[in-house]
């Protein structure tokens, strides 16, 4: 048999996810268990592949099996597509694996021309019906040209816009049919100047012409970001699903709408949804509209509601988690369009994941696995100033779409909230609605403010997802975009005027209102612990100060896996000796400069282990290049040649040979210290110094120092700095009179190390992976500078993520599974950690559990999501 790139909906289920898609396959188990779903078909994500393999064509064995689908639906429903008397319209929509909401494209009343909107209304004499059909058919025309031939939604909507003004109106709604006639003649003929032909009224046409558009939204710029955002791979492909069209649009008895079983911003157990009368799904999402709120629903269309509130029952009990459904109701009859697991804030996560253990749908483990790590980082996100709060009063009040509070300087559009971020300015993003083109400004925001849409509409939706505070559809606003400004409250806002917006409450401020950090609820609590009681590997975290410690403590860091020295040298009272050491001449000059540092760092050494209150603590030595320690300015300059009894001259000339062309592969890390061996003398004693005052205050603590020596690629240069290291520390260790264990051991950063591993582990006591380093070298990439070329290999699919914040598992990752393979062979006591960027995004933690790393260290507030990501990946093992 030839392959099958089209199932019917009672073909399918909800294990045929890959093949069916997300919404295909819930449409498909959907009907399986009995709910009223329109009855149609499902093109296969395989189908999308050979789209794209053919050339970005649908071949002809896939378009006749989509014909044949038609024919049986159309068999099912007892109408007949592009039949003028008893026509059969379908919806066409997108749905891939992983749900991607509004980031690819949608299609409805298709099979719409001229001669079926005559016949149609010749069989109806009902006013209210003829004014449907033409609604109907401006908003395909509308959508179609937007979606399937790519000409802008805007030169419609001005068209509605300039339609609404002249018959003095607000809403769509209250346009006649003969205005909705004249609007669907001006979209055609718009269509007509845009494309140069004539729009398309062979029903035929119009769906071969879909289907493509949806498979070729999956290549879609906004796509595209959000794959690379969320970890979904480009080879995946969507599918399309075509379905019989319900009329929420038809009349007055009509209406559709989008609900949860459970609050997607605080969790809470009642279903949760909108609903507007005589309008089609789009404008619900859309947020063109604001709608009524779900239980309003009750009065208006009492049966469809109860029948409802029992399908939000089953969807619940059948999935065992939360519901996202979209439903049409037509003449009082209720239809389910789409059901997912629905996306929800951190704190709902939580609170649903809790709950669900509670009523016996799930297990510890479960409930673990089911909430994305990278969604607890809103968790830890700024909450205003409860006092400075109280003393404010909103300016005005939209919906609370994005929890989190936040500030700045009002811009009007994505670009200018990109280019204002990159200066550095803090911003807050504010349009009228938002649309897919947006995200990137919406990235850079540190809040969103639209005056349309509800909790559903696109910008709420977003916004959840990557944790940006967001208000939405606050009407009061007159919103002037073209000329960036808005009034509210009597006040107008250009851009950079400043602002404060709340996502909780959906309250706005006239200027910036200070943020504190965020406390953490008891849920959080309860899923950490499953978390700690599941996980295998250890986590710590990269921090320099007490302060970034004790936070990572709270956070539930397990130590300190890098603490880096050099930002210690940079504060005022050390930088100056930290310069005489460089202009040094002679040993005695260095080491007589370096003796003035060291009482700071053996203070800040010691502060660092009071606060991890006997934790292991990994500390770095001297890393960077020392043309990053000298001074540029001319008064600087002057100071330290007056210091060193030099000539301004001598120093420039000094800093000038310290330039390198480089320098990221100079003179750094175990370098320096195989050249001046006493930065590794005064490091080591401030280390074991340190340890030593600590471990007798506190007797009953492990101060196990662990000292790591950066940089290396052969074992012959950790040997030659390792035995300054032990020669000094037991040296120290000796004069105190006292016991003290210590590790010396070293970064993996250069390819060569990983290589060289068993060699190196002779003399190294553990490893830690260094993996912003190990990608730059792996790669032959400058971090500094790949962003600048990242771009185009993301758009040519040679990279789908940055290698710098997603771990190249195929390379970089073979690098460190053959460094730790070969280092326990030659010594089993080996300890193993990563302690780059990635050591905080969940699927390189996973990765780091399957190789068999002892722990991963990340940024403080990562830590929670690196706890969770750890216990995730053991419990995925152990299903296995």
């Amino acid at each position: 048999m030839a392959n099958k790139w089209v199932y019917m909906f009672d073909e399918g289920d909800m294990t045929m996810r890959n093949l069916l898609g997300g919404k295909g396959a819930n449409l498909a188990e959907m009907t399986k268990i009995g709910l009223p779903v329109p009855q149609g078909f499902t093109v296969t994500t395989e189908a999308c592949t050979q789209y794209y393999e053919d050339g970005r064509q649908i071949n002809d064995e896939i378009m006749a099996q989509v014909m044949e689908g038609v024919k049986k639906m159309e068999e099912i429903n007892g109408k007949k597509f592009g039949d003028s008397e008893n026509p059969l319209l379908v919806s066409v929509r997108s749905g891939a694996r992983a749900s991607m909401p509004g980031m690819m494209d949608t299609i409805l009343n298709l099979g719409l021309n001229d001669d079926v909107v005559a016949t149609m209304i010749k069989g109806n004499p009902d006013p209210t019906f003829e004014r449907f059909v033409y609604d109907s058919y401006r908003r395909f025309i509308q959508m179609f040209s937007d979606v399937v031939m790519e000409v802008g939604k805007k030169y419609f909507e001005q068209l509605i816009d300039k339609m609404k003004e002249e018959k003095g109106v607000k809403y769509d709604v209250d346009l006649t049919a003969q205005d909705l006639k004249t609007l669907a003649e001006q979209f055609k003929e718009e269509y007509k100047k845009q494309l140069g032909t004539e729009f398309p009224s062979d029903p035929v046409e119009q769906l071969k012409l879909a289907v493509e558009a949806v498979f070729r939204s999956w290549d879609n710029p906004r796509a595209n970001v959000y794959r690379r955002d969320n970890d979904i791979p480009y080879s995946w492909g969507t599918a399309v699903n075509v379905m019989p069209m319900v009329f929420g649009n038809l009349n007055d008895q009509s209406g559709t709408g989008v609900a949860f079983t459970r609050d997607p911003a605080t969790g809470e157990k009642k279903i949760m949804g909108e609903f507007l009368i005589n309008a089609q799904g789009e404008d619900v999402v859309a947020g063109v509209r604001t709608p009524m709120p779900i239980a309003q629903m009750e009065q208006e269309f009492p049966e469809a509601y109860a029948e409802f509130v029992k399908v939000c029952e089953t969807l619940e009990n059948h999935y065992h988690d939360m519901q996202d459904m979209e439903f049409t109701v037509e003449n009082r009859k209720l239809y389910m369009l789409q059901c997912r697991n629905g996306k929800r804030t951190a704190p709902a996560a939580l609170k649903i994941a809790c709950d669900l253990v509670d009523e016996g749908h799930k297990t510890e483990e479960e409930a673990v696995a089911m909430i994305d790590p990278r969604n607890l980082d809103t968790l830890l996100h700024p909450q205003f100033d409860a006092a400075e709060l109280k003393k404010a009063t909103p300016i005005g009040k939209g919906l609370g779409a994005s929890p989190g509070a936040a500030c700045g300087k009002v811009v009007f559009t994505a670009e200018d909230a990109v280019a204002w971020a990159e200066r550095g300015e803090k911003v807050v993003l504010v349009r009228l609605e938002t649309s897919p083109e947006d995200i990137t400004g919406m990235k850079s925001a540190q809040g969103i403010l639209t005056v349309r849409g509800g909790m559903t509409s696109h910008a709420a939706v977003v916004a959840r997802g990557m944790g940006t505070c967001c208000v939405s559809g606050c009407g009061d606003i007159i919103m002037d975009e073209e000329n960036k400004k808005f009034e509210l409250a009597g006040k107008t806002y250009t851009e950079g005027s400043e602002i404060s917006i709340d996502g909780t409450t959906g309250n706005i401020y006239d200027g910036i209102i200070p943020t504190v950090d965020a406390t953490i609820a008891g849920e959080f609590g309860r899923v950490m612990a499953w978390a700690d009681k599941y996980r295998k590997l250890k986590v710590r975290t990269n921090a320099d100060t007490p302060a970034d410690a004790k936070k990572a403590r709270e956070l539930g860091a397990e130590g300190i896996g890098l603490c880096r020295t050099e930002h210690m040298f940079f504060e005022e009272d050390r930088i100056a000796a930290f310069r005489e050491m460089i202009c040094s001449d002679t040993v005695e000059e260095r080491e007589e400069a370096l003796a003035k540092i060291l009482p700071y760092q053996q203070g800040d050494f010691e502060a660092l282990y009071e606060a991890l209150e006997g934790n292991p603590v990994t500390i770095r030595f001297l890393d960077p290049p020392l043309h990053e320690f000298v001074p540029t300015e001319e008064a600087e300059i002057e100071k330290l040649a007056k210091a060193k009894n030099k000539s301004v001259e001598e120093i420039k000339a000094i800093i000038d040979s310290l330039h390198e062309f480089n320098p990221m592969m100079g003179h750094r890390g175990c370098r320096l210290a195989v050249t001046y061996p006493e930065i590794a003398k005064m490091q080591t004693k401030a280390v074991i110094r340190a340890a030593i005052n600590v471990k007798k205050a506190h007797p009953d603590w492990t101060v196990e120092p662990e000292i790591m020596i950066p940089l290396v690629g052969d074992v012959k240069e950790l040997k030659f700095v390792k035995k300054v290291v032990v020669e000094t520390a037991d040296a120290e260790i000796a004069a105190a009179g006292i016991d003290m264990k210590y590790e010396v051991g070293t970064m993996i950063e250069i390819p060569r190390a990983a290589l060289t591993a068993d060699e190196i582990a002779k003399e190294a006591e553990f490893f830690c992976f260094g993996t912003n380093d190990l990608t730059q070298m792996t790669f032959g990439f400058s971090r500094d500078d790949a962003g600048k070329f990242l771009d185009a290999y993301y758009d040519a699919k040679i990279f789908e993520s940055d290698p710098f914040a997603k771990l190249d598992q195929t390379g970089v990752g073979q690098l460190m599974e053959m460094a730790v393979e070969k280092g326990k062979k030659v010594r089993p006591s080996l300890h193993c950690g990563i302690c780059g960027e990635h050591g905080g995004d969940p699927s390189s933690v996973e990765f780091c559990h399957k190789i068999g790393l002892d722990y991963v260290s990340c940024s403080p507030f990562r830590v929670p999501i690196a706890r969770l990501a750890a216990a995730q990946a053991a419990i995925a093992e152990s299903r296995q």
